[in-house]
């Protein structure tokens, strides 16, 4: 009698162990998840497309999965001493969750340390930290574009165009193509990488170029144009490509060109901005690389709301180095779309 007294005493205690399990999950999803997104300047084009991307979808995602959330936003002004600051404030007010847009990628260390010593996991992206400083703790997450794979779509871009319209990009038809180069910021990552893989993908083509010039333009439009202005005094009619790390600056030497009254259109960029998208239809570059905005927030809304969870991240299609890459594809002037691996089949 003792022993099933025991018994059914230690039965009601796992049953109501279960049931308080239960109950707090449940009132975990009704609660308020409060998410951080700390961004590294506020006038970035492309992402203030996410951002904005986020706000409008939020409230979808919300009715769609049960949660409650609220968001709220911070820029860094480019200073990541600052960031550091807005997130002390973050978790001081125990936010569930950040999303981390770093100013400087090799200072993530200090990010990581900060929000391991307050259990807050974070999701970084688009400023992707180095492998290493992922590795640390296993509530960290990287979400972004594979930045090969956009240069080599660039690459593709003109290699197509070129197959198409040789006497249109070798304008002085000597089998050279004279080209410059506008990159983004020295210290992201995605700058020496679509530059490489861009430059890289050409001549795998077997196209023949002479690279005339190049400079830091560091994402920004009006540094584009600047540049583009300065190399067309310089050159002139010399130039016969212009390589873009991005869509704004790819604009700004849209900008110098329309400036200088002359009829050129060789520019190729990268993220697929509307403002990218809407020069490429009509007809101001020859294409653009789209990463798209919209698949950019809803991954960082799933995936910030199961990390505060703590629940499982299956569909999400995490990588071996904890990352979420968006997928990509090139549009060009004749409205074509492409995806690599479409390339890598034909090529097979």
């Amino acid at each position: 009698m003792v022993l099933l007294a025991a018994g059914a005493l230690l039965f009601a205690a796992a049953v109501g162990i279960i049931w308080l399990g239960n109950k707090r999950s449940r009132r975990e999803r009704s609660e308020i998840l409060k998410i951080g997104v700390l961004i590294y300047k506020e006038d970035d084009t492309f992402v203030s497309g996410i951002v904005e991307e986020m706000k409008r979808q939020f409230k979808d995602y919300e009715r769609e999965s049960g949660s409650r959330i609220r968001l709220d936003f911070s820029y860094a002004e480019e200073n990541q001493s600052i960031q550091n600051e807005q997130i002390d404030k973050y978790l001081s007010l125990d936010y569930d969750v950040l999303c981390v847009n770093l100013v400087d990628r090799t200072e993530a260390a200090i990010v990581i340390e900060k929000a391991k010593s307050a259990d807050v996991p974070v999701v970084f992206f688009n400023r992707e930290p180095v492998a290493e400083d992922l590795q640390q703790w296993d509530r960290l997450y990287y979400v972004g574009s594979d930045a090969k794979e956009s240069g080599t779509l660039e690459g593709l871009l003109v290699v197509d165009y070129y197959k198409k319209y040789p006497e249109q990009l070798d304008r002085n038809q000597d089998g050279v193509i004279q080209y410059v180069l506008l990159e983004g910021e020295s210290r992201h990552q995605d700058s020496l990488i679509r530059t490489e893989y861009s430059v890289q993908t050409l001549v795998d083509a077997g196209l023949i170029l002479e690279r005339l010039d190049g400079g830091i333009a560091n994402w920004v439009r009006s540094q584009g144009e600047a540049l583009t202005t300065q190399w067309l005094k310089e050159y002139g009619n010399e130039i016969e490509l212009i390589i873009s790390n991005n869509d704004d600056m790819a604009l700004g030497a849209i900008d110098a060109v329309e400036n200088w009254h002359i009829s050129f259109s060789n520019i190729v960029g990268i993220d697929g901005t509307p403002q990218g998208v809407a020069a490429v239809e009509s007809g101001k570059m020859i294409g653009t690389i789209v990463a798209g905005q919209e698949d950019y927030a809803k991954v960082l809304l799933d995936l910030a709301e199961r990390a505060a969870r703590e629940e499982t991240l299956d569909g999400l299609d995490i990588r071996e180095d904890k990352s979420v890459r968006i997928p990509m594809y090139s549009i060009n002037c004749d409205g074509e779309i492409r995806r690599l691996e479409e390339s890598r089949k034909e090529e097979n």
